[in-house]
């Protein structure tokens, strides 16, 4: 599965992120080295939600975290609003930070337990001398009140005093401060309950459409990410498998790995029969990934081609894209 390319690249359209050859490797001693994001393409259009997922292990977070240069990766290219961020110096990279926000996948330890709302809200806005206390005071209580929360009841509280999908909605007004262009959404809803999903999964797509944002949203659940995405990017162990729009992903998976995935969700049918496309094994180590194509330890489908060259992707349906040498085919 795991491949490269770039034929899913849109050279036309109001780009505003582009990524290419992106590569994040981290040292574990001497000699070893994980290799988590391998050679990454992709490129996100204004006002579109992209949807990343993947098992857990895979380089969603990494990657996501390397677009925003912590950590910076090793080689590559990420070119935010016509500006090449890997190449930047510390000042320049400071200068584009408002513009690129990130929700952080625990909402409880994302949030500062010292402080009062009112001053996690209010410290980014000092930062950047976004108004004088006035101005800033009557930006907190837009924001709160922009992500369902009352700010006469939430300013003066501290993030131990919230639940989990109270702090989440912290942590978006916290985002939405800085009027940003991105916003990487590190799998916000995993650590909430599920009705407490819906409602999170639903402010964020509010505040998309009032605030004009363009989302990248990591996610291991397939199911949330047919809800909210516009484009869906799969990845296995640090490489690219399949990128498509969510309903095509869903009703003509290509891929081996994707179809697995899209087997493993739960559907509330008990006469349903129980889904025998779940792939066996465990995951190789990304210390020493396989060669060629790197599910190809655990793929049905796999052959000597798999092993002996690694899969590009190329466009299969309109906007469907996979890297596999045996795509599925009905």
């Amino acid at each position: 599965m795991a491949g490269s390319g770039k034929a899913h690249m849109r050279p036309d359209g109001d780009t505003v992120l582009t990524v290419e050859d992106l590569t994040v490797e981290f040292k574990l001693g001497k000699d070893k080295i994980v290799k988590a994001v391998s050679g990454v393409s992709f490129d996100l259009v204004r006002g579109e939600t992209l949807a990343v997922v993947g098992e857990s292990g895979c380089g969603k977070s990494t990657l996501g975290k390397a677009i925003l240069q912590l950590p910076k990766p090793n080689s590559g290219s990420v070119n935010f609003l016509s500006t090449e961020l890997t190449t930047l110096g510390k000042k320049e990279l400071r200068d584009m930070r408002p513009a690129m926000q990130m929700i952080f996948q625990d909402p409880v330890s994302s949030l500062d337990p010292r402080l009062p709302v009112s001053e996690v809200l209010a410290e980014p806005l000092r930062v950047w001398k976004r108004g004088n206390q006035v101005e800033i005071d009557a930006k907190i209580d837009e924001l709160l009140n922009a992500v369902n929360l009352d700010p006469k009841v939430v300013r003066d509280r501290r993030s131990y005093e919230f639940s989990g999908g109270q702090c989440q909605r912290i942590s978006i007004a916290r985002a939405l401060a800085l009027d940003p262009t991105m916003i990487i959404c590190d799998e916000p809803v995993s650590a909430l309950d599920v009705s407490v999903q819906a409602q999170i999964l639903n402010l964020l797509q509010d505040m998309k459409d009032r605030y004009g944002l363009t989302l990248m949203f990591i996610s291991h659940d397939l199911a949330v990410v047919k809800a909210v995405s516009t484009r869906v990017m799969v990845m296995y162990l640090g490489k690219v498998c399949e990128v498509a729009p969510p309903d095509e992903l869903y009703q003509n998976t290509k891929h081996h790995y994707t179809r697995a995935l899209v087997a493993s969700v739960p559907i509330p049918d008990p006469e349903r029969p129980i889904s025998s496309g779940f792939i066996q094994g465990e995951p190789p180590s990304p210390m020493n990934p396989p060669s060629g194509c790197r599910f190809r330890t655990r793929c049905p489908a796999a052959s000597e081609k798999c092993a002996a060259e690694e899969p590009q992707l190329r466009e299969v349906a309109v906007g469907h894209f996979v890297a596999c040498h045996h795509p599925i085919e009905e």
